[in-house]
């Protein structure tokens, strides 16, 4: 399995500095309403795959009964403190399989780290197995191939007795193939007054509309669409995508 990006390893105690959760909640309110449009069914249980430090879970969770999957130890131990009433599961999205379903799936900008039309699929049907007939699933990427652009962008956060900045920088060295790269600079105050910067490179996968529809089709979806995504102004042009898992079709009585 590939190596993750240090922001989610030894820097991951760091995140809450880097990305507040109070940044999202006009995103995550967005996000709720789309699931209970899209659903077919009430939406009570919920399962985001891709959960990281637990930021849109902590408003999410207001009106869903939220079960927070992630592969990083690191990020779920923010997010336990952040939503110590959400179950957490360490496990990949790909791969992984809890044994029940949900009345609905999301799937945030972790998806972003899927970098082959393989792992994307694999996604798509971990979230098909999950959600039970009639609920919703949604899917955010960062980008999509027709409205991807180069971009860079800084932020930060002060924190009681530490601090953090960062430079990030977003670029596709090889339009070619199906991943753009994410170069961050990350500038830390520490407690004991000391200042260090790190670098952190991240690979992200970047795929047509086309293919992030097929794939949900081809996992199992019904009524699979794009949706335009506006609470993140820093997103421009930014797109999601839902779909339904099927209600399941009663049998005729057999007649004699």
């Amino acid at each position: 399995m590939e190596e993750q990006p240090r922001l989610y390893r030894d820097l991951a105690e760091w995140w809450p500095l880097l990305s507040a959760p109070e940044d999202y909640a006009d995103e995550a309110n967005e996000y709720r309403e789309i699931i209970l449009e899209t659903a077919t069914i009430p939406v009570r249980e919920v399962l985001e795959l891709g959960s990281g430090g637990g930021n849109n879970a902590s408003h999410m969770k207001k009106a869903f009964s939220l079960t927070l999957v992630d592969r990083s130890p690191g990020m779920l131990e923010v997010s336990r403190r952040l939503n110590p009433e959400c179950e957490h599961v360490e496990g990949d999205m790909r791969t992984v399989r809890l044994g029940r379903t949900f009345d609905s799936v999301f799937v945030h900008d972790a998806i972003a780290y899927m970098t082959t039309v393989d792992d994307l699929f694999a996604v798509f049907r971990t979230a098909f197995e999950h959600c039970r007939p009639g609920g919703a699933a949604l899917f955010v990427p960062d980008s999509v191939t027709e409205t991807f652009y180069e971009t860079t962008d800084h932020g930060g956060h002060d924190g009681p007795d530490r601090a953090l900045r960062y430079l990030e920088w977003t670029y596709d060295p090889d339009p070619g193939d199906t991943t753009v790269r994410m170069d961050l600079t990350y500038v830390f105050h520490e407690p004991d007054g000391s200042v260090h910067s790190e670098l952190d490179s991240h690979l992200c996968g970047l795929f047509p509309i086309q293919t992030w529809l097929a794939g949900m089709r081809d996992a199992g979806f019904g009524d699979v669409r794009k949706v335009d995504l506006t609470a993140d102004e820093s997103r421009v042009g930014q797109t999601g995508f839902v779909g339904v898992r099927a209600a399941a079709v009663p049998r005729s009585p057999r007649r004699s």
